[in-house]
């Protein structure tokens, strides 16, 4: 293993130059496998889609050491895509540094925690020494920004197929608010899309009674269930919520009653519900608000990911600690924001979520501090000493 110090901010300037929008990978990948098996790790480059019509998408796993407990550390090099390259500051792939800032897309969400997590890997390692008994594994996908169909999911099956098992998991989502270390998630919410199609008769606006108003009907239908309140939260979680997304009538002309109607809808659940038992509410309350009936409306549903919570441990125990010890904050230990690979790895291993500021993430002039980018290598150090200290 070579002992030189990583640099952060250079492994991370290096993946921003990639511009690994999903599904592109364009040697992201190839960066990370490099730099862990400089340290001593065997890499596997696992791809998975691509025969099926789906996309290819390119996945690592890397391990150091073969005992128990393994320690991974999940994150993802792709990436949203950046929009119009002229509202930004400066090349968003460029990976510029300046004025005490890196910038470029992914800074922040996550090629900057990849970065940080790499060089704390290095660096504890060469203060501790290969011998410690057990396992750092690093499970990097591209395909987490996108649908996570070929990503970290079927990584996860990977592993149990051949045998490797998890003992907790850190995933470097850009989950600290206002201050570096100020929040981790120790759960997400459940998502649920929901996309309504209501049919009814065309006809002139004039002669209303010889038509049937999909508008109409529409309107109604997403008041019953924009109007209903579906929880009131649990003790982890806040309340589940609602939200219409789009509404699409497609009628250009004033005076034409619509026959179709289009809408969706998502809805970001908590622990009070499973994605099953919130299709079945939908469909109750649609039909008592009068959607039944042969052909007046199609509701189509697809849950990306349940809601789940990991009970406070060892991993959140062990981060919260390490915040605690480099910046002086105490975490909050928290659940709100969106769906992460979190969601498929609570299932394997005890998981928590913990990075950088996410002000800028997705959007134009992403940026992170160095100084940040620093103390989170810092804190990924002490958290890895603190998670295998009791064994």
């Amino acid at each position: 293993m070579k002992h030189t110090t990583l640099d952060p901010a250079a492994i991370a300037a290096a993946l921003i130059r990639r511009p690994s929008v999903t599904p592109r990978d364009e040697g992201a990948i190839d960066i990370v496998a490099r730099h862990l098996e400089d340290l001593g790790f065997v890499c596997n480059r696992l791809v998975f889609g691509g025969e099926d019509g789906s996309d290819a998408i390119a996945n690592l796993y890397a391990r150091y050491g073969t005992g128990r407990p393994n320690l991974c550390f999940a994150g993802h090099t792709d990436v949203v895509p950046p929009g119009a390259p002229e509202a930004w500051s400066v090349d968003p792939f460029s990976g510029i540094l300046s004025d005490g800032q890196l910038w470029g897309r992914g800074a922040v969400d996550m090629k900057g925690a990849i970065a940080a997590f790499i060089a704390a890997a290095q660096g504890w390692l060469a203060e501790r020494g290969a011998d410690f008994g057990g396992s750092i594994s690093l499970l990097i996908t591209g395909d987490e920004e996108a649908a996570g169909i070929n990503g970290t999911k079927k990584v996860l099956e990977w592993l149990a197929a051949h045998g490797e098992a998890l003992d907790g998991c850190i995933v470097g989502e850009p989950t600290s608010a206002a201050a570096l270390g100020d929040m981790i998630k120790i759960g997400r919410r459940g998502s649920l899309t929901g996309r309504l199609r209501v049919h009814g008769v065309q006809g002139h606006t004039a002669y209303p009674q010889l038509a049937d108003n999909a508008a109409h009907r529409m309107v109604a239908l997403l008041h019953a269930l924009t109007t209903a309140e579906l929880d009131r939260g649990s003790a982890h979680f806040q309340p589940s919520t609602l939200q219409v997304s789009t509404i699409d009538i497609g009628n250009p002309a004033a005076n034409v009653i619509p026959a179709e109607a289009r809408a969706a809808f998502n809805i970001r659940f908590n622990d009070c519900w499973t994605g099953t038992r919130l299709e079945e509410w939908l469909r109750e309350r649609l039909e008592q608000a009068g959607g039944a009936g042969a052909g007046r409306y199609r509701l189509d549903v697809s849950v990306s990911g349940e809601s789940f919570l990991t009970a406070p441990g060892i991993v959140s125990t062990a981060l919260a600690a390490a915040i605690h010890q480099v910046t002086g904050r105490t975490p909050e230990l928290s659940t709100t924001g969106g769906t992460s690979d979190a969601r498929f790895i609570h299932a394997y291993c005890p998981v928590a979520e913990f990075g950088l500021v996410g002000r800028t993430m997705h959007k134009t002039d992403e940026r992170v501090d160095l100084a940040d980018l620093a103390t989170l290598t810092e804190i990924y150090r002490r958290f890895i000493g603190l998670f295998f200290e009791p064994f």
